[in-house]
């Protein structure tokens, strides 16, 4: 299921009791769901990393009172009975199989021992597959019965949605749109390799570092030396921003790149910086002498950045003329 369905599924079991399981490869974003999820919902996220607890750690120690003994909850669960969240367990099946049991009745009861979870709380859990050489236990049959179960599966262009609205660095987005298969792959999984998360920080290290040898060595450190050694040969290759910005200054007669990389790599830079005005009214006549399939990408980039677009005159009349296209 890729991240966009996941979400909107995400969405609808919120409201109700059933606690949810998230599968999928490390790095794939399935931490970020849950927490676009439960701020999109209003809801408080409290993060439990399941692989870090004792077994005793939820249920808490026991107590003498009135010659008896009682157990006092762990201080790190939610007490409030007004208050409303999510319970996310991250990395679950990475805990032993101890950890794991103390759940059971948490997440079919929702309460331990003598601890009971406010109403207003659902429990999320995740974890990475066996076959992802995550460390992982096989979670109990019991255990297991009591989530809804959902496969998490990358998708490029989902990833891309997301990455133009967040400022993912333009050169990134445009190499990955001419090789998707390196969003994720896991060549090498002991060391760097290529995922969602390691392309963000990768993108995070072109904005904030100069130099070419540093540069490439972070990267390399990052994703590995293959994908590294690709991704550097386009950025070395590929059209400059002085140029880009060039084409924005004069939208209607500056030359467009010929290279199918150079016309991502600019389709990219005009979606992540669609909130600069200038560029937005390059991109309204730019859409114009692309080809049908990039213009349409673009619009649909800058339409998750600045919504406003469809607004303009140019933008309306490139919908009118490609409406088949916007809605395939």
């Amino acid at each position: 299921m890729k991240p966009s369905r996941v979400k909107s599924t995400l969405e609808t079991l919120i409201h109700t009791r059933w606690p949810v399981f998230l599968w999928g490869p490390p790095g794939a974003g399935k931490s970020s769901i849950v927490k676009e999820t439960a701020a999109g919902a209003g809801l408080d996220l409290l993060d439990i990393r399941a692989s870090l607890l004792d077994p005793t750690d939820l249920r808490g120690i026991p107590a003498i009172e009135d010659g008896k003994a009682v157990w006092c909850p762990p201080g790190f669960l939610p007490s409030d009975p007004e208050s409303k969240g999510v319970l996310f367990f991250d990395e679950l099946n990475a805990a032993p199989p101890l950890v794991q049991a103390s759940l059971y009745q948490l997440t079919l009861d929702r309460r331990v021992g003598e601890y009971i979870l406010p109403e207003g709380w659902r429990i999320i859990a995740a974890g990475n597959r066996a076959e992802d050489s995550s460390i992982t236990f096989r979670m109990p049959a019991a255990l297991a019965n009591r989530f809804i179960h959902l496969d998490f599966e990358i998708d490029f262009e989902d990833w891309r949605s997301w990455a133009v609205p967040r400022g993912i660095a333009p050169l990134v987005i445009g190499f990955l749109s001419t090789r998707p298969e390196l969003l994720h792959t896991m060549d090498n999984p002991e060391r760097g390799f290529p995922t969602p998360r390691s392309w963000e920080m990768v993108s995070d290290i072109l904005k904030t570092h100069e130099g070419a040898t540093l540069m490439d060595d972070l990267v390399c450190g990052i994703i590995g030396e293959g994908a590294a050694a690709e991704f550097q040969g386009y950025c070395r290759d590929s059209i400059k921003e002085e140029e880009i910005r060039a084409i924005i200054e004069d939208p209607q007669k500056a030359a467009l790149p010929d290279k199918l990389s150079d016309q991502y790599a600019l389709v990219s830079y005009l979606a992540v910086n669609s909130r600069d005005s200038a560029v937005r009214s390059a991109a309204s006549e730019i859409i114009h002498r692309l080809s049908a399939e990039l213009a349409v990408l673009l619009l649909r980039n800058v339409l998750t950045v600045y919504p406003r677009f469809a607004t303009s005159q140019g933008v309306r009349t490139f919908m009118s003329e490609h409406r088949n296209l916007i809605a395939a």
